[in-house]
């Protein structure tokens, strides 16, 4: 007999440690095979649900609610770790790609969906609108799967390739998002019995989906400049007691913005991703603990967001849909996407063909899809769970066919860069203005012309901080004798002031 689980006050916790622990576990096995953490975490949360080890959970309000407040700290700190001079000569780049991108791939995937759905036998029976429907909630790509596979994988691309799809992922969302609250308020009228399809004024709908979306777009974009601004001019004039308020005091500003821009009908997603920009680029004292704070949140979030998502599908119905969403899934991978990617990125002729062929690959899907795809089911848009089994299907296929070969296609394509070693800083933080720092391991040719700091050639513009032997940290002056295999921990100005 299949044992029934539910979540109840008693048990959510101890459920909730488990799955989270588990997860965690198995993720370490996974990264040695470059099995992508998330990947993981879905998988996990299916292994525990009603399917597998019998826990029920299929409140998809509350899942939509999980992932909407995972999102808004996981753009918030890709915000704030995306730095102007990096994306300042990929921007239009990436803008394009977020905002043209997104709308050619609803087009394509579209149209290529409404072509199945001619033939019965696959299963597919949708009207257009809710071809183009799910087309909408696959069309971004997933800001969680790419900042995470990126960074866990240490990748330094050439051609500026991961600020431009860093760029892309963190803010083709709205986009997205946009078209898909569109078309389900198209959808709604087309399926109300009151109005049916002779009853609706096609030229006024138009222009109000042009206008949702102009306004979504304008209402995100200055809530989240103002709010970003805001939160700079407080931070340089409040004095907090504790470190880590600074840190909560952000996670609380990343909640605000996206909550209160929906409440003034503005494009949440894109007002935390642009206030997490603003409030990243300027100077702040103690970055290092509170891009650690923000990072373990988002690893929490990331977590918390997949094991919930596992946990709502149901295998069983995702087996029916499995054909026609691989043949959706393939197509998105091998034909939206590409022929999307070398469109927008045609004027750019410096974007070699290689790279523009790359970009095309790290079209990862992930929680985002599956999150907009509970907005048609919240809405009660008959057909809604077709969608949310398919758009979860192809999730799965992107994560294992594309997002466990990031690397390895970045290799063969020869974009990859050498990672930047990182200075062992003994945890000494500096502000980004006042310089870098940077360590040196003292050799015998060093000291050949002396033993003390004035003697031995420094670059220019280069001070030191601190001197390490062996276990012993040495407060440096001109007298203290150096020796071969001394660390000198150095704070380096390029202009040498």
């Amino acid at each position: 007999m299949h044992t029934v689980i539910h979540f109840t006050s008693q048990n959510v916790f101890l459920i909730g440690s488990i799955l989270v622990f588990t997860a965690i576990m198995v993720s370490r096995t996974g990264y040695k095979y470059g099995v992508p953490s998330l990947l993981i975490f879905l998988m996990v949360g299916m292994l525990f649900g009603s399917d597998g080890l019998g826990l029920v959970f299929n409140n998809y309000s509350q899942a939509q609610f999980v992932g909407i407040a995972a999102l808004s700290v996981i753009l918030f700190t890709g915000g704030m770790e995306t730095k102007l001079k990096d994306i300042r000569s990929v921007l239009v780049q990436g803008v394009t790609l977020s905002t043209i991108g997104v709308f050619l791939t609803v087009v394509f995937t579209g149209f290529f969906i409404f072509l199945l759905s001619r033939f019965p036998k696959l299963g597919l029976q949708m009207p257009v609108v809710m071809c183009f429907l799910l087309a909408a909630v696959m069309s971004s790509t997933d800001s969680a799967s790419v900042f995470n596979i990126l960074k866990n994988c240490n990748m330094k691309l050439k051609q500026n390739l991961r600020p431009m799809l860093e760029l892309e992922s963190g803010s083709n969302d709205p986009m997205a998002y946009v078209i898909t609250i569109v078309l389900i308020q198209v959808a709604q009228t087309l399926f109300d019995p009151a109005t049916g399809a002779e009853g609706i004024n096609y030229g006024r709908l138009m222009l109000s989906s042009v206008g949702t979306l102009i306004l979504q777009i304008a209402i995100g974009t200055i809530m989240g400049v103002a709010i970003g601004f805001a939160t700079v001019w407080i931070l340089r004039r409040v004095k907090l007691n504790s470190t880590p308020l600074y840190s909560i005091l952000l996670l609380a500003v990343s909640l605000f913005t996206i909550s209160m821009t929906e409440i003034v009908k503005g494009n949440g997603y894109l007002a935390v991703y642009i206030a997490g920009f603003i409030i990243g680029n300027k100077p702040m004292n103690n970055r290092r603990e509170i891009l650690s704070f923000m990072d373990g949140m988002t690893w929490l979030m990331q977590i918390g967001m997949f094991l919930t998502l596992g946990l709502l599908v149901n295998p069983k119905e995702m087996i029916h849909v499995a054909p026609v969403a691989l043949l959706i899934g393939l197509f998105l991978m091998l034909v939206a996407r590409p022929l999307t990617i070398f469109l927008c990125l045609a004027p750019f002729r410096r974007i070699t063909f290689r790279a523009k062929a790359f970009t095309s690959w790290v079209g990862l899907k992930g929680a985002v899809p599956i999150i907009f795809a509970t907005y048609p089911i919240v809405a009660g848009i008959p057909g809604s769970d077709q969608i949310f089994n398919i758009v979860f299907f192809i999730t799965l296929l992107s994560l294992i066919c594309q997002g466990m070969s990031v690397p390895r296609v970045a290799k063969a394509m020869r974009l990859n860069l050498p990672e930047d070693k990182k200075p062992e800083t003994f945890g000494i933080e500096i502000p980004e203005e006042a310089g870098k720092l940077q360590n040196y391991t003292l050799s015998g040719e060093d000291l050949a012309g002396g033993c003390t700091l004035k003697e031995i050639n420094l670059p220019e513009g280069a001070r030191v901080v601190i001197i390490r032997r062996d276990d012993q940290f040495i407060v440096p002056d001109g007298m203290v004798n150096l020796k071969e295999g001394d660390i000198l921990l150095m704070i380096y100005s390029e202009n040498g002031k």
